[in-house]
């Protein structure tokens, strides 16, 4: 693999202390019928080097054509039992067009076979990322192990392949001309039935799939998987791999041009943007996080028209992580515009969340929507009669005192939003996110 083949990961968008850059070595103790293994030490969540252990195994130069083999086999074992986070290939810090994972593998205290079946074959004719991991500590501590005999093999009893887009459901979405947006977060899987008579699903990238739209004077799909809302209308997009159709779809529904957000009238010295195109934007880490994996919310990031918006899908809850906290200790509000296209039919179904979070983890939350059930620490800053559909609300929400609230202003890093009391609110928009006095 040449000598330069190691990357730990850095500071990310869910561990911003980044992976542990010692925590793997060449163990000589220790190996599956072998003199060595790689031994990965996953350290404890408070450790000032990282927080958690991962990397990728990159070749060094001109990559790999793995076109004759259907796995990455390796064996593996722990110190006591656990479960690495995310392990596969693909990634090598450059396109990462081909990567495939798989998630939560158990581990043993004793060796045991594992397989990660190469989505289609056929397309990695020139591949540099043999292998990436990610593997947090057990109730916060750390723990080892050991990975031995990692390989690409053809195995050749690997079948019944049924790749999936849209985790395997046919959905429905509205949209609007000149709209963009990956179908990465659009749960793009591929499944196979192992030998042992188990299943395995890979989380595939877009590049392994063969996207198609029934109208492409609506809706373009690149080998990228970016979709591009071209025109008026309705468009179904289906996909498949190596011939195999997908199961699962995304119908879009286009109407015309998007209600682009009024621009926001505060002077920029009075204000700390997070997101704004009228604004600088101080740094962020990720607009669709936070509590992963148990956020079901899609989107993210989107341009419509030349304007960056952010659209949320399918929402559970999400946050905004910032990069580095924010002192709003001279703020009196923050600001964000929100765009509904559709509420529902009863009122009290709208109950949003919006908290602003600091370091320290102290908070302040505010609500949005219903008027039953009032918690004086989360008060209606905007009732539901206020709510109209297809228009911005602009909603301006007051910075309470610290102690009122317990709020460090001094060290805002997370701003959440999320569902509450069975809120009915599935699909969103959102834009001018920002603190102001």
């Amino acid at each position: 693999m040449g000598s330069n083949f190691y990357f730990p990961y850095g500071p990310d968008a869910n561990n911003p202390v980044g992976s542990k850059p010692t925590a793997w070595s060449v163990d000589t103790k220790e190996g599956h019928e072998s003199a060595s293994s790689m031994r990965i030490d996953v350290p404890k969540d408070t450790d000032p080097l990282g927080n958690y252990a991962g990397a990728i195994l990159r070749i060094d130069g001109e990559g790999r054509d793995l076109s004759g083999y259907d796995a990455l086999t390796f064996w593996a074992k722990g110190s006591q039992t656990g479960t690495i986070g995310e392990i596969g290939f693909g990634e090598d810090f450059g396109d990462n067009k081909y990567i495939a994972t798989i998630r939560n593998v158990d581990l043993s205290t004793n060796w045991v076979k594992y397989i990660i079946p190469i989505p289609d074959p056929s397309k990695l004719i020139n591949e540099r990322g043999m292998l990436r991991y990610a593997v947090a500590g057990i109730n916060g501590l750390g723990f080892t192990f050991w990975i031995d005999d990692l390989k690409f093999e053809k195995l050749g009893n690997i079948g019944q392949p049924q790749p999936a887009m849209a985790n395997g459901k046919d959905l429905e979405e509205g949209n609007f001309v000149g709209n963009s947006f990956n179908l990465s977060g659009y749960g793009l899987t591929q499944t196979f039935n192992l030998s042992s008579g188990l299943n395995q699903t890979i989380i595939a990238a877009p590049m392994y799939f063969d996207f198609e739209s029934s109208d492409i004077e609506v809706v373009r799909v690149s080998e990228t998987g970016i979709v591009s809302i071209v025109g008026p209308g309705t468009a179904k997009i289906t996909a498949a791999i190596a011939g195999v159709k997908a199961k699962g779809s995304l119908t879009i529904s286009a109407s015309g041009a998007f209600p682009l957000a009024p621009a926001p009238q505060e002077s920029a010295s009075n204000v700390i943007s997070v997101f704004s195109d009228t604004y600088t934007n101080v740094p962020v880490d990720f607009h669709n996080g936070y509590w992963q994996p148990y956020q079901t919310t899609l989107g993210g990031e989107t341009i419509i028209d030349g304007q960056n918006i952010l659209n949320y899908t399918n929402f559970n809850f999400v946050g905004t992580q910032l990069t580095e906290a924010i002192d709003i200790t001279a703020m009196t509000h923050y600001s964000v515009d929100l765009l509904m296209l559709e509420l529902p039919t009863d009122l009290l179904n709208i109950d949003l969340l919006i908290t602003l979070r600091s370091a320290d983890g102290s908070f302040q939350q505010n609500r949005i929507g219903s008027n039953y059930q009032l918690d004086s620490r989360a008060p209606i800053v905007y009732p539901a009669s206020s709510l109209v559909a297809n228009e911005w609300q602009s909603l301006k929400i007051p910075i309470r005192p610290t102690s009122e609230t317990g709020l460090n202003k001094a060290a805002i890093n997370i701003i959440i939003i999320e569902n509450i009391k069975s809120s009915q609110i599935k699909t969103f928009y959102m834009d001018n996110m920002y603190f102001y006095k």
